[in-house]
């Protein structure tokens, strides 16, 4: 899948199951190859964000790879 990392940013992310998890807010990229790693999601006070991997400031951490669909809302799988 080829996306472009500004085409994401913004863009609500919900799980597969149709749970809000935020917006996604940033994303990490291989400085090098300039591969997509993961997505940096700002959690929604709906969730636990306990329950998902967090980075250093509290965002959720989503690799790459758990991207299952992107249209008018980003679409996750696993956690």
């Amino acid at each position: 899948m080829k996306v472009l990392e500004s085409d994401l940013r913004g863009k609500t992310v919900m799980s597969e199951e149709g749970l809000y998890l935020g917006i996604l807010r940033n994303s990490l990229v291989d400085g090098r190859t300039g591969q997509l790693l993961s997505i940096l999601v700002e959690p929604s006070e709906d969730i636990d964000p306990r329950l998902y991997h967090l980075d250093e400031v509290g965002h959720l951490v989503f690799p790459f790879e758990a991207i299952r669909s992107v249209k008018d809302v980003i679409i996750v799988g696993g956690n």
